[in-house]
């Protein structure tokens, strides 16, 4: 016994300490604030930001990024491309189940490749497979593509999410029940969907990764990021995205530094306006061009921002390597503004303040979405702006679904200040393809240059690296003079996670990469099942 008992105080010793340093333990809960609802939960329609932060738990593409913007396996294994790069070869994960316990192979890749590439189905995505020649699944666990020409986004696109056949075969996917209790093979299972309130999650136990620590994902719906704060402040949220005076002022009491980390992060897109180019206010390049002179981009970063961000040129954010420092850009200038209108006619011939033409006033309603108090400032700094060379503008703010539903989708708007999250690989086709018009697709302001059109194929064709660049650079010469945009600004992220939570690594793809890995030590764990 008397050699027993030292050893029984080493262990609890050890047991102490790990307590103390925390040792991951399974439990708890984490609640994520949102200013809007998911639309829909069909990973292929998913466009919009809430739906995509959700879609992206429940199910897996064949690839995904790493920490390190990397492509590594998903429900891919390993794969091949081979030497004329024309034909990808997958090999599938075995022993995966869908939530429901039914297994996954590969005819539900080729069921999702057929839906993305079915004209009938709307979805934003469809650009990166019609280059696709031929399907095929070799076997249960291995999927072959072949394309028409070389596609060097192909790998990355794979990173779609991949939907099962089995419950969706014979559905339509815009009114199916699926689009509200999604089944997937992630980390996380569909269990609640209360709209406008919350969306929960439970973790998957038999995930292949491995059990994702957090027991509950809830997903809270509060259209006001001031309303968000204090429920974060108050212990009711776990983490959100802090806006710039939040991050730079409300945080800095050493209560919240205690309960609180908060993160700054490179941002991957940028904020901008946008002109639906079928409005003959907006034909014109020389007016879109005014327009942009006429609005201060560093006030905005400056009043809005707080210095946490800085200038946008055109549809690739600095740390991108298709970024170019030779475009052409637009310092403030009002008195230019107003000269490039009155030189496309609009000047003030009534002496009303508002500049006309053809007895009709420069008038136009920029539409943005509720519960994002910055876009509303800039909004509102846009304004003042513009009524310096004597355009009126109005400002509407819309509930976030019936922002992208009713208007987005269905070009139902003038102007809109909204923002873009890119992936890595730069290819812009969605995005700027004339093709790429249709409702619900990403070019919803109509844009349509011949040459950029050209470039974008060629962009996708292309492989070597420093060729790619050269034709991405052109894109942002030619997109930067064009102006379909007023590009605003490229935003740092500035996350904030409740203390609790640990496992959290700042990396170039920002904070949530491995958040199966994220953990609460038992004894700080605050909810229980």
């Amino acid at each position: 016994m008397k050699n027993i008992l030292p050893l029984l105080a080493v262990f609890f010793l050890f047991i102490n300490t790990s307590q103390a340093f925390g040792e991951p333990s399974y439990g708890d809960a984490i609640v994520v604030g949102s200013i809007g609802d998911a639309s829909t939960l069909v990973p292929i329609l998913a466009s919009d930001g809430a739906s995509q932060d959700i879609v992206g738990l429940i199910f897996n593409g064949l690839l995904k990024y790493d920490k390190n913007i990397k492509l590594v396996g998903d429900l891919a294994e390993s794969w091949e491309v081979s030497s004329d790069k024309l034909t990808v070869t997958f090999n599938l994960r075995k022993n995966v189940k869908w939530h429901d316990g039914f297994p996954f192979t590969a005819s539900d890749v080729m069921f999702t490749y057929k839906k993305l590439t079915d004209p009938d189905v709307p979805t934003p995505y469809s650009g990166d497979f019609e280059r696709i020649k031929n399907a095929k699944v070799v076997d249960p666990y291995t999927f072959r593509v072949i394309y028409k020409e070389p596609f060097s986004p192909a790998l990355a696109s794979w990173g779609m999410w991949i939907m099962p056949e089995h419950l969706l075969k014979d559905k339509n996917l815009i009114k199916c029940s699926f689009a509200r209790h999604p089944i997937g093979t992630g980390p996380y299972k569909f269990k609640e969907w209360k709209t406008g309130q919350r969306i929960i999650l439970e973790a998957n136990n038999d995930y292949f990764e491995g059990r994702p620590y957090i027991d509950k994902y809830v997903y809270q719906i509060i259209p006001d990021d001031a309303t968000m704060f204090l429920e974060l402040s108050a212990g009711n949220v776990d983490w959100m995205g802090l806006n710039p005076v939040q991050y730079t002022y409300q945080t800095n009491r050493k209560q919240f530094k205690t309960g609180f980390n908060k993160y700054r992060c490179p941002s991957f897109g940028y904020t901008y306006l946008g002109y639906n180019l079928k409005n003959p206010l907006f034909k014109n390049k020389l007016v879109r061009q005014a327009l942009t002179y006429a609005i201060n981009k560093p006030e905005i970063i400056k009043g809005v921002l707080l210095g946490l961000g800085e200038v946008g040129t055109g549809p690739f954010p600095p740390e991108s390597w298709a970024y170019s420092e030779h475009v052409r850009r637009y310092p403030y200038n009002s008195l230019k503004a107003k000269e490039m209108l009155k030189l496309c006619g609009w000047k003030d011939n009534d002496g009303d303040g508002w500049i006309d033409k053809d007895g009709e006033k420069f008038e136009f309603e920029i539409i943005t979405n509720q519960g994002n108090a910055q876009r509303k400032k800039c909004a509102e700094i846009i304004q003042q702006n513009l009524k310096l060379v004597g355009i009126k503008v109005n400002i509407r703010i819309i509930e976030w679904a019936s922002f992208i539903n009713e208007f987005i989708n269905k070009k139902r708007f003038e102007a809109v200040l909204l923002a873009w999250g890119l992936g890595r690989d730069p290819d812009g086709y969605d995005i700027w393809h004339s093709s790429k018009t249709k409702a619900g697709e990403f070019n919803f302001i109509s844009y349509n240059n011949p040459e950029v059109d050209k470039l974008l194929e060629e962009g996708r064709e292309e492989f070597e690296i420093e060729k790619r660049k050269q034709i991405y650079h052109r894109i942002h010469e030619i997109i930067a003079e064009d102006q379909p945009y007023t590009f605003l600004y490229v935003q740092d992220s500035l996350p904030v996670v409740n203390a609790r939570f640990k496992g959290i690594e700042v990396t170039p793809v920002g904070i949530s990469h491995n958040f199966i890995k994220w953990y609460v030590p038992k004894q700080l764990q605050k909810h229980t099942q």
